[in-house]
């Protein structure tokens, strides 16, 4: 009986290598994700809680086996916190793998060009996937958040499609912005065309604030940065709409008024000299090449023709004849 004993365990412990070898294989190779699906991790969760939280979406991984790989990547105790998002046949490896390297899902949020600070805080208010950290109460101190030098940061957020991870802060995905805004300015401002009559890259972020509400049109914006550039030099009053409508804020209501065209503001092109305190929207790398690039015509006047173009003209008289025939034209 003993001489049966033995000979058993003598097989026993010749096949384990077998078997556990077999199960091994397995654990690297066996696909443990049914279903693409999303798993979070948070920080300071331990591995056991990371093991729970796949099991409890019905991924299956092995307790015992998921840990020897994780021992054997050597990344058991760094995994990191992210929302990550697992896809169908993903093995424990992979999956270990993914933790360790940090590849979490990406949200992503677009600025449009020519939008202004309100709509992008209000875009990023609605956002889901965006932790908010600031308060209504406290806008106002967005400029030393960002390190912008001047007190208000209108124009200084670039347009432009932000990736990030969920819970990312609302400040964060602003210092991107901003960031994006400075080196893209600065970029153009390097290149820029002699004689122009701007000192500072601050003046061409303004006036290519408002060239890019003037228009959508890429082919004019350089006509219209042109136009504007030579009522600069010749000391005339840049009488643009949309530094009328940003001064009125809220009180604009799709309409402009001959009383908003004289009323006293820091916007109102009508009435101050040269440009506008701040910027008025957030002015792409078109934009701004265009008025440190302005076409050299002799076009001081421009009127929207209604399909999206405008007419251009050197004097004031063709000008005018220029809204008639629009005008007419829209009848």
């Amino acid at each position: 009986m003993w001489r049966n004993i033995t000979i058993s365990i003598v097989i026993a412990l010749l096949f384990a290598p077998v078997v556990i070898g077999m199960c091994y294989y397995n654990a690297i190779n066996k696909p443990v994700v049914q279903n693409t699906l999303l798993v979070e991790i948070e920080k300071g969760d331990s591995f056991s809680k990371i093991t729970k939280k796949l099991l409890a979406q019905n991924i299956a991984v092995d307790n015992f086996w998921f840990k020897v790989i994780a021992y054997q990547q050597g990344v058991i105790n760094n995994l990191k916190a992210g929302e990550y998002e697992l896809t169908t046949d993903l093995t424990m490896p992979q999956i270990l793998t993914i933790f360790a390297e940090g590849r979490a899902k990406k949200y992503t949020i677009t600025f449009p060009e020519g939008w202004s600070l309100k709509e992008i805080l209000l875009a990023i208010d609605k956002h889901p996937n965006i932790y908010k950290t600031l308060k209504k109460e406290n806008v106002g101190e967005l400029s030393s958040l960002l390190g912008v030098n001047e007190k208000i940061p209108e124009g200084w957020i670039f347009p432009d499609t932000y990736h990030f991870e969920k819970n990312a802060t609302d400040i964060s995905i602003l210092k991107m912005a901003y960031a994006q805004m400075q080196s893209v300015l600065a970029q153009e401002w390097q290149s820029k065309a002699a004689d122009l009559p701007y000192k500072a890259p601050y003046e061409a972020l303004i006036m290519a604030s408002i060239v890019e509400k003037e228009t959508g049109a890429k082919q004019e914006r350089s006509m219209i940065a042109g136009v504007f550039t030579s009522r600069l030099e010749k000391g005339m009053l840049l009488q643009t709409d949309p530094t009328v409508i940003y001064g009125m804020g809220d009180k604009y209501n799709g309409n402009i008024r001959a009383n908003d065209l004289t009323a006293k503001t820091p916007y109102n092109t009508y009435v101050i000299q040269g440009l506008p305190p701040t910027p008025i929207a957030m002015p792409g790398r078109d934009a701004i090449h265009a008025v440190l690039h302005p076409e050299k015509a002799n076009y001081l006047y421009f009127v929207a023709k209604g399909d999206g173009s405008h007419q251009f003209s050197p004097s004031l008289a063709e000008h005018n004849k220029a809204v008639n025939d629009f005008q007419k034209h829209r009848k």
